[in-house]
């Protein structure tokens, strides 16, 4: 499975054709699902251009897209800088009035086995995220309903595209025990390709987006998520031998 990851944290200061607006990113990800995207996942923005949990921000944004990609699931952020108090989190969560196919819980993050349980009260499937050079491999194996998870976000860390591949190499190991769940391996800035090759070449799920990476395999500036989105599923094809 290849998710298209549309716009993340960040602003228009660090990527000026970011999707931000329900707009924006619905017409985003129409053109990565037609890339070959198989799964969303996005940020809501507020009104000052910064991620919020905001239920009216969410149901907008989640409204939007999925008018655009009506049989593609669709996942949101529950990152901390959204809403740094794990209870205020949860809170938010429980007032959602449209809710998201899964969302990603940062399991570094206090409070976050708070966060997947009003999560999965409500239906919404979990993507642990597991940061690379943290303890949070370490916490989501210890947490009773880790299997419940709809898949693990194996995140890696590193930047440099060699030192990133070892640490994605360390990270698999260390979740082998959480092999039920799928694994969507992912890298970021200039390891983002190295990462993703890595997760073909071992057949496991994959995203790519502005999110992630601004530039294309070779080094180019990205103009659209959709064109990363095609460039990963070359990278696919290589890996699995198509023509």
């Amino acid at each position: 499975m290849l998710q298209a990851c549309l716009n993340g944290a960040r602003n228009r200061a660090e990527c000026a054709h970011l999707p931000v607006t329900p707009g924006e990113l619905a017409a985003a990800a129409r053109e990565a699902v037609a890339a070959g995207a198989q799964d969303v996942h996005l940020h809501p923005k507020g009104r000052d251009g910064r991620d919020t949990l905001d239920p009216a921000s969410v149901a907008e944004a989640l409204t939007a897209v999925r008018a655009a990609v009506p049989r593609t699931a669709v996942g949101v952020t529950t990152g901390a800088w959204a809403a740094p108090e794990p209870g205020s989190r949860a809170a938010l969560i429980r007032s959602w009035t449209v809710l998201p196919d899964h969302a990603s819980v940062n399991w570094h993050e206090d409070g976050a086995d708070e966060v997947a349980r009003a999560l999965l009260d409500r239906g919404v499937g979990v993507e642990a995220g597991i940061y690379s050079g943290t303890s949070a491999a370490e916490r989501f194996l210890a947490w009773p309903d880790s299997h419940r998870v709809l898949r693990v976000l194996a995140e890696i860390t590193d930047t440099d595209p060699q030192a990133a591949v070892r640490s994605a190499a360390g990270l698999l190991d260390t979740l082998r025990p959480a092999a039920t769940p799928p694994v969507l391996l992912h890298g970021e800035g200039e390891a983002a390709w190295a990462v993703l090759r890595l997760a073909a070449a071992r057949g496991l799920d994959m995203r790519i987006g502005l999110e992630d990476v601004l530039r294309l395999p070779d080094g180019t500036p990205s103009g659209s998520n959709a064109e990363l989105v095609g460039a990963a599923r070359e990278i696919i094809r290589q890996a699995r031998g198509e023509s």
